[in-house]
């Protein structure tokens, strides 16, 4: 193995945003067929994934769609505090995707 880079090296776009005031969705985008299948294939984006690194039990990860047309994946996620409620700390989701940065993609 050729050793590891992190998701932000690979992806294009790694973003949050609302999908809706109950739901989170973050986008990893990206512009390279190769960089794509290596991590799909990897493996890692997956809900233990999810679970582990946004603190959440499996029942709050609606989907994770890896949409090969787009050399995208799409995950949706249930909003720890409903968008503009008490304790809300991030009304547009848009800095949620934060935790995806440092994953650690291995390289063939």
């Amino acid at each position: 193995m050729a050793g590891t880079k992190t998701l932000y090296e690979m992806a294009k776009v790694l973003r949050s945003k609302n999908s809706g005031p109950f739901e989170l969705t973050l986008d990893i985008i990206f512009d390279d067929q190769e960089k794509y299948r290596i991590v799909k294939e990897a493996n890692i984006i997956n809900e233990d994934m999810i679970c582990r690194l946004y603190n959440i039990t499996l029942e709050k990860i609606l989907n994770i769609v890896f949409f090969d047309a787009a050399m995208a994946i799409k995950i949706t996620i249930m909003r720890p505090v409903v968008s503009g409620g008490i304790a809300e700390t991030d009304v547009y989701g848009a800095q949620q995707h934060a935790p995806l940065i440092n994953i650690r993609v291995p390289q063939p």
